[in-house]
């Protein structure tokens, strides 16, 4: 059993990390007293920021709602720059600026991803306030979103969105490592909106995810409906913060779903893409981005778009109108 599958229970294991848990906690209040009383510095910057983040270890929806956001602000005459981490890149240098083209290898998978799909300039750096300074240096943004960064203090923000699992929630309900808590769960009431991918709890918004569309990972075909699949056998891939999240989905349309999951993050080689029976293989759009410069056979990419409730966009709309405009450059 991994240790997501034990976050899930109150077992022997979380019995057994409880004190650490205690401890982490622990240093995660002192922390965030530091930056409070202005012990630790946060910055502000010429631009309003919206983090997206999660108070858990794992996949939940932000990135999908990142880029739903991107394009929701620039309906409404914003024009929205996207930070990250860059979680993976080995970029010597710090911050880049990402192209749709860039090498995940260097920037990190995610950040190909944001670039590819949101359509609006990104910048990634361990140090997320050098990412944030440089994306407004070097664009015209005058929004930032961050993708996840909701513990990184050191980054002011101006809005804070919660994104929540719907299957896992909380788990155990305990803090690492005893359970997938980053922060306790009263940091929710401090944020201004929580968003739940599937089923929304109490003072919790909506969003599902639109019905999923295919694509060659060769880009040579334009994008058609999961449909296609139905009733057939088909090989998954996904390295991701979730993977079984992923499996369910082809599985719920009817694909009859051989399943591989690979830690998040995986840095894909040939012999992980090389099977010995001819059937469809699937992934997700974070693996192709690395796939698709070391995978020459037939192989789909599988879309999904995120759709918040109206309720949530109706707060949202609240909230943007009371955000400081940008400043000068």
């Amino acid at each position: 059993m991994n240790i997501q599958a034990h976050w899930q229970r109150l077992g022997a294991l979380a019995v057994l990390l409880f004190p650490l848990s205690l401890l982490f906690r622990l240093v995660v209040a002192l922390r965030r007293g530091l930056y409070r009383v202005g012990l630790l510095r946060t910055w502000r910057f010429a631009a309003p920021l919206i983090v997206v983040g999660n108070i858990t270890v794992g996949g939940s929806g932000k990135t999908p709602l990142v880029i739903w956001l991107a394009g929701y602000l620039r309906e409404q005459g914003f024009k929205p720059g996207i930070v990250s981490r860059g979680y993976g890149g080995k970029a010597r240098n710090w911050p880049q600026q990402v192209r749709a083209d860039s090498d995940p290898s260097v920037v990190g998978d995610e950040a190909v991803l944001l670039a590819q799909r949101a359509h609006c300039p990104v910048c990634v750096a361990p140090d997320r306030p050098a990412a944030v300074r440089s994306l407004l240096q070097h664009t015209d943004c005058d929004i930032v979103i961050s993708d996840d960064g909701l513990q990184h203090y050191a980054m002011g923000r101006d809005l804070e969105i919660v994104v929540i699992d719907g299957d896992r929630r909380f788990g155990n309900g305990l803090m690492l490592p005893a359970g997938p808590l980053r922060e306790p769960l009263s940091r929710l009431r401090s944020v201004d909106l929580v968003i739940c991918n599937g089923a929304a709890g109490g003072g919790e918004f909506a969003m599902k995810l639109r019905q999923p569309q295919v694509y060659p990972l060769s880009g040579d075909a334009p994008a058609s409906g999961i449909e296609r699949f139905a009733g057939q056998p088909v090989r998954a891939i996904a390295g991701i913060g979730n993977p079984q999240r992923f499996f369910d989905m082809l599985g719920a349309h009817g694909l009859q779903v051989e399943a591989h999951a690979f830690a998040d993050h995986h840095a894909f080689r040939a012999q992980d893409l090389t099977f010995d029976s001819a059937i469809p293989l699937l992934m997700t759009e974070k693996d192709a981005v690395k796939c698709r410069r070391i995978h020459n056979g037939e192989a789909w990419v599988v879309s999904v778009d995120a759709q918040p409730d109206a309720p949530f966009i109706h707060r949202l709309n609240m909230a943007l109108a009371q955000l400081p405009p940008a400043s000068k450059k």
